[in-house]
């Protein structure tokens, strides 16, 4: 098949990932290529050059350190800046003749303008509903012409209002990549938090619980706001907290192998949460909010889930579940989070969008 994926723009697709999105969409390229397809994943101009990208919007004013586009002078908004690209490209979509689009944008334009193109399109939930982006689902449910899956049974809980019926396909990862550590070293035990430092990752609950648990912490992760990090974390802040800032991934994953424990403190509904996979799959177990999808991710011989904010909890947690079996953590996430799993399945859905005509019935 000849497959257009629309990625993300607030990032480029390439390593150091700024967030899973970013992970997925890498991966998901990556290996329909290897599989024979052909694919142009249209994406930002920085993005991994491996890659078939057709850039589509500019990263030359892309701050690395901040992850945010610089104001320009011909551009009120990143968010406009968005909007024009999007815009752009599903005007001239179908003259790149694609068998099949695979939407991972988070935006509503492709959305709101899938009816005026005849490439038939499959778009993935990746998040529970905002505001611009199930206004637009909800218009085009009255003349559907998209496909939708998403990444969990709780993720389609939240959008059976306006999907019935949605396909889920659990996210995988590349399990070569991260390789379990059954044996600790002798050093002195930490815990592990990683990803962005943004509100919705709740940094602050993983420094609080650790400093109850009387274990160090070690932070991966650019920072995502600058504004909560000055106000909220570096208030936070001591000895034994140790920031690292955004890691390559063989960093990442010695660094999450060698961990006691990884603490996961989502502020909001995680649709899925790809941190706890990798954690898993290094053999480290999980401590973290009872938050989205969490639940369907850690079972009981791999982590413990607590309510939202009771930190007293997470600290008894962290504590806890470094008694868990490392080994049996490390297998259960080989069998429950396989990409190759993942990939057979979106290979699938693709072949099907491709070839369902009923997808066109309402195009104009």
């Amino acid at each position: 098949m000849k497959i257009g994926i629309i990625a993300h723009l607030k990032h480029p697709i390439n390593a150091p990932f700024a967030g899973g999105l970013e992970v997925f969409t890498h991966q998901i390229t990556s290996l329909l290529q290897s599989r024979g397809h052909e694919v142009i994943l249209f994406a930002s101009s920085s993005s991994d050059s491996r890659l078939p990208v057709e850039p589509i919007i500019s990263d030359d004013h892309y701050d690395k350190q901040s992850g945010l586009r610089i104001k320009r002078k011909d551009m009120a908004s990143e968010y406009i800046a968005e909007h024009h690209a999007y815009f752009e490209l599903m005007m001239k979509l179908d003259s790149y003749e694609l068998d099949v689009v695979f939407n991972n944008s988070l935006h509503y334009i492709p959305i709101t303008m899938a009816s005026q193109i005849q490439t038939p399109m499959l778009t993935i939930l990746h998040t529970p509903p905002f505001y611009e982006l199930s206004l637009a689902i909800k218009a085009e449910r009255t003349r559907p012409v998209i496909s939708y899956s998403t990444v969990s049974k709780f993720n389609a809980s939240n959008w059976s209002h306006l999907i019935q019926d949605c396909q889920v396909i659990s996210n995988g990862i590349d399990l070569s990549e991260w390789t379990a550590s059954p044996n600790l070293s002798q050093d002195e035990p930490y815990a592990v938090w990683f990803g962005r430092i943004h509100p919705d990752k709740g940094l602050q609950y993983a420094i609080t619980a650790c400093k109850k648990a009387g274990i160090k912490l070690k932070v991966a992760g650019g920072i995502a706001d600058k504004k909560y990090f000055k106000n909220v974390i570096e208030p936070l802040l001591h000895p034994n907290v140790e920031r690292l800032g955004l890691l390559e991934r063989a960093a990442l994953g010695h660094l999450i192998a060698g961990a006691a424990v990884c603490v996961v403190t989502p502020t909001w509904q995680e649709p899925f949460g790809l941190v706890i996979a990798e954690a898993m799959a290094s053999g480290t177990p999980v401590a973290g909010f009872k938050m989205g999808a969490l639940a369907e991710l850690v079972n009981s011989s791999s982590g413990i889930l607590v309510d939202f904010a009771d930190t007293d909890a997470l600290a008894k947690a962290i504590l806890e579940t470094r008694e868990l079996d490392r080994k049996k953590i490390a297998e259960y996430a080989c069998k429950q989070f396989n990409i190759e799993n993942m990939i057979d399945r979106y290979e699938q859905l693709l072949y099907e969008v491709a070839e369902n005509s009923t997808v066109k019935t309402f195009r104009i």
